[in-house]
């Protein structure tokens, strides 16, 4: 089953998620390739935040399951506040993976990471998140510039 995700949503979500973000006053963001750019410039327009960062992951070819992530990429930074931004925690792996990588890689940093979905078979779940998924999401980002 697919579900589309129209941009009215993405925008209307995206300030929820803002608004529950804001809390923690990040200082930087540090956008998952690709699935996270589109929501870390959203949110760094509404939390006004100028550092964002990026690092890719693969984890799949096309269709085939690699035995480990490989991260693309590095980091700097001078903040000590980041939040970590993804489109979805699927399987969950990706982001425990990057989570885990981050917090021993710069342990003097605070990692908190955000989703628009979440899905409960996660093995990781996003400290912010705002809708629960129970299909494969296609974001509009995905499908409209075809």
């Amino acid at each position: 089953m697919k579900q589309y995700y129209a941009y009215e949503n993405f925008r209307d979500d995206t300030n929820k998620l803002i608004q529950k973000v804001k809390k923690i006053q990040p200082e930087a963001i540090l956008t998952i390739a690709r699935g996270g750019y589109t929501l870390s410039h959203a949110m760094a327009e509404g939390l006004n935040i100028r550092d964002v960062q990026s690092i890719r992951t693969e984890l799949y070819d096309k269709e085939c399951k690699r035995d480990a992530i490989s991260i693309f990429g590095e980091c700097n930074f001078t903040a000590k506040k980041v939040l970590v931004v993804d489109d979805i925690a699927d399987s969950g792996e990706t982001l425990a993976y990057i989570m885990s990588y981050l917090e021993k890689t710069f342990p003097q940093i605070h990692f908190q990471s955000a989703t628009l979905f979440y899905k409960k078979t996660s093995c990781y779940e996003p400290d912010f998140w705002i809708n629960e998924a129970d299909a494969w999401i296609e974001f509009f980002w995905e499908k409209d510039f075809i």
